[in-house]
């Protein structure tokens, strides 16, 4: 196949969207397929031998942190040249609009799927009322409505989705990277620094994107309340200067973005991750903890609960309570629940390798195709049938 990939984000950004596409790229590549992206221009012009086309990007004074592109007639032109068997649109929020619109006027078959639960970040960026989630969601449902496929992340967002109309809705397979992420990157050197030379205290990462809906201010209260607790916070993003403030006085570390091995280290050397979004559509870093050899302390959602089986591959608190909390964090003093765990973790993410998840989207790839030719075909057979 030819894969066009329109995407709100891409290299060197670094999340879940992100760490997903380059694994389906990869993959898609090392079995012959061909592949081009489309996304913000950040500079990067290939990955792994697929061509990246940058959009010219801008910041939008609600979220300064990372650029974006409008749609573009780049798209269109990049189409017909390549001619696609199937265009992927990512998130179509700006840029990826673009992917449906010329994917609709070349009768391509079209891939849309869903990372990024909007809706709900409306009240972190004081934005939540009626109008504006109704226009939300009638803007999502347009950008989707004549998808082949589309794919969203969890079930819990299946049922989202579907109770918004939107159709033709599967769920695709997580995954994570089970070399990268692996118990042996466990570093004593890499403890010493994240808990900034106390390495007899329990510690606990977050990594992540450093925004308000990942509500990572509500840890702060578990800070105070234990003073043998190490907080390292591996990331940025543009709450990060609030959160520095809030979380002054108290055990806590900010690193900054890692990657690579230091990354996989500073997985590996944690007593704990902890997770107190309830806004992800999944949370692929939560998997990546748990390749890691971590106990998951997630605050509860929909998305979390699919991926955590309370008091065996992880710890469930209520993230509106402190109380329930600081009884989940409580667990990191038992050693025997601690050890079975970690060992459960382990062994739960070694079912979701990315080669599965890979070799899944290229099948939602193939089902979009045959799709659109049963839609061809359906369109050709009344046409006929009203001209006789």
């Amino acid at each position: 196949m030819k894969v066009l990939i329109v995407t709100e984000t891409f290299l060197p950004s670094t999340d879940g969207i992100v760490t997903r596409l380059c694994k389906a790229i990869e993959y898609m590549l090392s079995v012959g397929h061909t592949v081009k992206v489309i996304a913000p221009d950040l500079g990067i012009t290939s990955y792994k031998g697929a061509e990246v086309i940058g959009v010219k990007s801008f910041k939008l004074p609600l979220y300064r942190f990372r650029k974006w592109s409008l749609p573009s007639k780049i798209v269109g032109e990049v189409i017909d040249d390549f001619m696609p068997d199937v265009i992927h649109a990512v998130n179509p929020t700006l840029l990826a609009t673009s992917g449906v619109y010329y994917a609709k006027q070349h009768n391509i078959s079209l891939v849309c799927s869903y990372h990024t639960h909007l809706p709900k970040y409306l009240s972190h960026y004081h934005l939540d009322n009626r109008l504006t989630r109704k226009g939300l969601w009638n803007f999502i449902r347009y950008q989707h409505r004549d998808a082949n496929v589309n794919l969203c992340t969890s079930e819990a967002m299946y049922e989202v989705l579907s109770s918004q109309r939107i159709n033709n809705l599967s769920v695709l397979r997580r995954g994570v990277d089970l070399e990268e992420r692996h118990p042996r990157y466990k570093s004593e050197t890499m403890r010493n620094t994240l808990t900034q030379n106390k390495p007899d205290k329990k510690l606990l990462v977050f990594i992540g994107r450093l925004a308000p809906e990942k509500e990572i201010h509500k840890l702060k209260p578990l800070m105070e309340s234990r003073d043998d607790i190490a907080l390292a916070i591996i990331g940025d993003g543009p709450a990060k200067d609030s959160l520095c403030t809030i979380f002054e006085g108290t055990h806590t570390l900010f690193t900054g973005f890692m990657y690579g091995e230091q990354l996989s280290k500073a997985f590996a050397s944690a007593d704990a991750f902890i997770f107190p979004s309830v806004s992800e559509t999944l949370g692929l870093v939560i998997l990546e903890g748990m390749a890691s050899g971590l106990p998951v302390i997630a605050a509860e959602s929909g998305p979390t609960c699919e991926q955590i089986d309370h008091l065996k591959t992880g710890i469930i608190y209520d993230g509106d309570d402190l109380e329930s909390l600081i009884e989940a964090v409580s667990y990191l003093d038992d050693d025997d629940v601690m050890k079975c765990l970690k060992q459960n973790a382990r062994n739960e993410a070694m079912q979701y390798g990315w080669e599965n998840a890979s070799l899944e989207l290229i099948q939602y790839y193939e089902r979009a195709i045959e799709n659109q030719y049963l839609s061809n075909l359906i369109y050709k057979i009344k046409r006929d049938l009203c001209h006789r």
